[in-house]
């Protein structure tokens, strides 16, 4: 018998619906909830990596991720001239695997969607716009009480409720989440024919500007800043601003450029990052996750790291038959290094470029890609 028969997730972003999943197949029972009203709220491109591809591979959704998803397996560098010349074109490393592609964008909300429905497949119970209140463990437990004033009791609380995590506060973790002093622009657009992969140009108006192919005729593009406060922009002086920034790119950066014109579409946000010590639990509830390791999305490794989390937790609550200590130890010391490598490596690239130094990325991002090859 595995060491929980009920539990509780909270939070279904990338781990949060991978821990369901993956518990509720193999005969756990699972209530996934979210505070969020629905799953489309979420964002809007992503980048998997081939160590993200593997995790989604075992969950039972890799076919309609490919269905939805665009696969790549080269890294463009260009550079900001008006002729946005390519300087280099790498191979990426197949990090999940030489049977899937090193890369593919998608539409994150597509991604969302997917995992959440394959949680109910499976048969977890998911509800949207709901949270609790309070949380009361014993050496058997934990009682949690909801919004609503309803309650239950479970062998296991999973808090993957992200960045400002509110299971993490309610255990009276205190962790520091600082910005890495960059900010990205990002947008959501049509995909131009020539565009078939992420390039990457560095320097120019922004330390990064770059773009992702998410489908037959979509794109998600991004400009990297020096933080600064958007948060007075109207939506239309936001849209003003990132046509601005583009306008320093060429290529096709010109057609995305000219297809800017929701202001809507546009999203500006902080890079921030911390990581927690272990232990990752107190007791019977534990953290994964955005709530214990936030990387800039500089080497696209979220979701991966997130996707990792959930196939450890369950392969060790699944493998085990009492929660102790010695699995929570296990847990941590198969994730904290890898997920700390993992932060460190993308707050590192970005700090280069504030401080205007020429590091060695390519090296760099050959090294961790030749450790996620590994599984977690």
């Amino acid at each position: 018998m595995p060491a929980v028969r009920n539990v509780l997730v909270v939070g279904a972003g990338a781990a949060g619906a991978a821990t369901a999943i993956l518990l509720a197949e193999q005969g756990v029972s699972v209530e996934l909830i979210d505070i969020k009203p629905d799953v489309s709220a979420l964002g809007s491109g992503i980048t998997l990596q081939g160590n993200a591809l593997r995790e989604l591979r075992a969950l039972g959704v890799w076919d309609r991720v490919s269905a939805l998803g665009y696969e790549f397996n080269q890294l463009g560098i260009r550079l900001p001239d008006p002729n946005a010349t390519v300087v280099a074109e790498i191979s990426e490393i197949r990090t999940g695997g030489d049977d899937l592609p090193a890369t593919m964008g998608m539409y994150r909300p597509d991604l969302a969607r997917i995992l959440v429905d394959r949680a109910v497949e499976a048969g977890a119970k998911v509800r949207f716009g709901t949270t609790y209140t309070e949380l009361a463990q014993d050496a058997d437990g934990v009682d949690v009480t909801f919004a609503d004033g309803s309650s239950g009791r479970y062998d296991l609380v999973v808090g993957a409720d992200g960045v400002r995590s509110w299971t993490r506060r309610q255990l009276g973790i205190d962790l520091e989440t600082r910005s890495t002093g960059m900010g990205i622009w990002r947008v959501f657009a049509p995909r131009p024919a020539a565009v078939t992969r992420t390039d990457l140009v560095y320097g120019g108006p922004a330390f990064i500007a770059g773009y992702c192919p998410t489908g037959e005729d979509t794109l998600y593009a991004y400009l990297v800043e020096a933080a600064q406060d958007r948060s007075t922009l109207s939506p239309e002086e936001s849209l003003q601003v990132m046509r601005g920034l583009a306008e320093g790119y060429h290529g096709p950066w010109d057609e995305i450029r000219e297809s800017l014109t929701d202001p809507e579409r546009i999203h500006y946000t902080w890079f921030e990052t911390h990581v927690l010590d272990a232990p990752w639990n107190r007791g019977r509830v534990v953290l994964i996750g955005d709530a214990v390791h936030v990387c800039p999305p500089t080497i696209a490794q979220g979701a991966a790291q997130a996707l990792e989390d959930a196939a450890v937790l369950s392969e060790l609550l699944l493998a085990a038959d009492r929660l102790d200590q010695d699995l929570w130890t296990a847990f941590t010391d198969r994730r904290l290094p890898r997920a700390r490598e993992v932060v460190a490596a993308s707050v590192q690239v970005g700090q280069w470029l504030l401080d205007g130094e020429q590091g060695d990325v390519p090296g760099l991002l050959a090294g961790i890609s030749s450790m996620l090859r590994d599984p977690a």
